[in-house]
């Protein structure tokens, strides 16, 4: 690699979380560690084109912030002893450390003195470097509104004196079920991103987790989910269309993370605890199934899909569970589950139309299916379904 500014960007894109992590549970203040690691990213960006890109750019933006928050701290003590002083210089192991640190902090934004409303958001934002606009979408909120309720959130988190580290039994099960839906959320985001950094990081982190909380069985679900949705990652697209996951080359599914899947929701099941997070798994199953079978089994996924309203009602499920009815019973009947569906989420769910759009094909209804094509594209998105709906559209022609 010899860009310099490209190697900031993917230092940034792939280790920013982690990197705060280590500086924050050093200083217990997550808006100093905040800002001693843009100032490195900034020095990174004048010294690295004169000097070179070093070999390990995440220890040289970790020794840069640290010795940026040792001057910062010390400016901040009048007489300061030596025992005041926190210890930036000690060369830590990065890899080793990395794990235990990044749970402490996303573990800590879950603690009861933070708002409840802002503990999925605080980690996203901090841990796994999404930005505050894109949560702010997410949560249907005002980016100025959330940028401000986070910075008061950091600010609690310090003036609290709130532990960086892992909480153990009641208190660690208390905040898992938030940890489990940021790291959900991350999943979610961007899934078509070409290059997957977000796929691989919830990956990742949904390991840690399950092996963290071996006995809570959602910890295990979503790492079967994740795990399962991630297989499928290099098929998602051709050439910037999206690929729906019945039409999806098999062979490019990745074997080790199926099976890693398997194994994990086998697990899960042996709890005896059934949540969202197992179900969503059970259903990715059945899809990455047709690997082995070559067929899809609609009616286990009928029954699935049934069970997760039962769990987690979403839109989500209600027309995923419509498009089902339709191949099992026929596209008049999916199209009348569809209008149940509308009923309870809306006009402006875009999955809706394009499953109207598609049932509406199936049975010759050309007229019918272009409007709802249309209407689909008016509110995708993402290019990749864009083009999907557009190549389909077309095909109506």
């Amino acid at each position: 690699m010899t860009d310099p500014a490209r190697a900031a960007e993917l230092a940034a894109r792939d280790s920013y979380g982690r990197l705060l992590a280590l500086l924050s549970v050093r200083t217990h203040d997550i808006a100093m560690a905040e800002d001693a690691l843009a100032d490195a990213f900034a020095k990174a960006l004048d010294h690295w084109p004169l000097h070179g890109i070093p070999d390990n750019p995440d220890a040289w933006l970790l020794t840069t912030a640290r010795n940026r928050l040792t001057d910062w701290q010390r400016k901040q003590l009048r007489f300061p002893s030596e025992s005041e002083i926190p210890d930036m210089s000690d060369d830590d192991h990065l890899e080793d450390s990395l794990p235990d640190q990044r749970l402490s902090l996303l573990l800590v934004c879950a603690h009861p003195a933070i708002a409840t409303d802002l503990h999925v958001p605080l980690m996203l934002q901090t841990v796994l470097g999404m930005e505050a606009r894109t949560i702010a979408r997410l949560f249907l909120i005002s980016p100025a509104a959330l940028a401000k309720r986070l910075v008061r959130a950091k600010a609690k988190v310090r003036d609290a004196g709130i532990p960086f580290k892992i909480p153990e039994g009641a208190v660690l099960e208390e905040r898992s079920s938030t940890l489990l839906e940021a790291l959900y959320a991350l999943h979610a985001h961007d899934w078509l991103d070409p290059a997957d950094t977000l796929g691989d990081e919830a990956f990742y982190l949904a390991d840690l987790s399950s092996r963290l909380m071996a006995g809570n069985a959602e910890a295990l679900g979503l790492a079967a989910l994740i795990a399962f949705s991630h297989a499928r990652a290099g098929a998602r697209t051709i050439d910037g269309v999206l690929v729906p996951t019945g039409e999806q080359d098999v062979s490019l599914w990745r074997d080790d993370l199926i099976a890693y899947g398997k194994r994990q929701l086998t697990r899960a099941y042996g709890k005896s605890m059934v949540g969202r997070f197992q179900i969503e798994a059970a259903i990715e199953s059945i899809h990455v199934a047709r690997k082995e079978t070559g067929r899809t089994d609609w009616q286990a996924l009928n029954k699935l899909y049934f069970a997760l309203q039962k769990v987690a009602p979403s839109a989500g499920g209600l027309v995923a569970q419509a498009v089902v009815t339709g191949r099992l019973h026929g596209p008049d009947a999916g199209l009348r589950a569809l209008d149940i569906a509308e009923a309870q989420a809306g006009t402006g769910f875009q999955p809706l139309w394009a499953a109207r759009a598609d049932l509406n094909a199936g049975l010759g209804n050309r007229e019918s299916a272009s409007r709802c094509y249309e209407k689909a594209i008016s509110l995708a998105t993402d290019l990749p379904t864009i083009n999907l709906l557009r190549a389909r559209l077309a095909e109506l022609a």
